[in-house]
């Protein structure tokens, strides 16, 4: 456990570990980036080797990273097993959403959208856990759909809203290990790579529009959010949101 002293000097990033599952695109890799700008050594992670090495390309010199499944436990666990003590461990790893009316969704295709963003926040949590300093953070990814859902959101809502549970169990399952998660709205990520860029073009200015703010957020924006977590020392079992405004729309 950490003194009053230690916390009082140690208000930075700099000299921390920062492992970042899912730390290769979005939110995930502006937190890698802003993170090593602090004077952090980064580790990235994400199951494609392809997006590690362009992830690394764009990182400082001393930036590790690995390709891992992190819907596969043995994975996860062997990961953790050799990458030795870290300071902070933040989960930003996600797939498509599974969008949909509740009639028309496939059981098997909604059990299986919980294995990345679900399970795999919660392997990374039992596995990575045991391996954080003193005065470390575990900061989870969630959204506000599970506040505010849209029609057709009924999956992604339950994960949202299971991901925020799970934080809050493990802040005192995992005492005096701080444990927090980070809300998005809506973020101009990879994540809607899928759809055409001028459609994705006009939901992100048509939704931007009808929030506070008057824009959709930026990678950036939240990985501020996940900064704040891990550089304070009295935040747990927390969710910070960061929309824009959008739950008040």
């Amino acid at each position: 456990m950490e003194t009053t002293e230690q916390i009082r000097h140690d208000r930075t990033l700099q000299g921390k570990r920062v492992i970042l599952l899912g730390g290769t695109s979005g939110a995930g890799f502006a937190t890698a980036a802003a993170a090593a700008k602090e004077g952090a050594s980064v580790v990235v992670v994400s199951s494609r080797k392809e997006r590690v090495d362009a992830a690394l390309s764009r990182l400082p010199r001393n930036a590790e990273g690995y390709a891992v499944d992190l819907a596969n436990e043995e994975e996860i666990r062997g990961f953790f097993s050799q990458i030795g003590a870290f300071d902070h461990l933040v989960f930003t790893a996600g797939d498509p959403l599974l969008v949909e009316n509740i009639g028309a969704i496939d059981l098997d295709s909604a059990r299986k959208s919980f294995e990345l963003r679900y399970w795999g926040a919660y392997m990374a949590a039992k596995f990575g856990s045991e391996k954080i300093r003193p005065g470390g953070s575990i900061t989870l990814t969630s959204g506000v759909a599970g506040a505010k859902p849209s029609k057709g959101f009924t999956i992604p809502a339950s994960i949202c809203g299971a991901i925020e549970a799970l934080t809050r169990a493990l802040a005192v399952e995992l005492q005096p290990l701080r444990v927090n998660a980070v809300s998005f709205g809506l973020m101009r990520t990879e994540m809607w790579n899928h759809i055409p860029e001028e459609d994705r073009n006009i939901m992100y200015e048509t939704s931007g529009q009808a929030i506070p703010v008057g824009r959709v957020g930026e990678p950036e924006d939240a990985a501020e959010a996940f900064l704040y977590l891990m550089r304070e020392h009295y935040s747990t079992g927390q969710t910070i949101v960061v929309d824009g405004g959008s739950i008040l729309a």
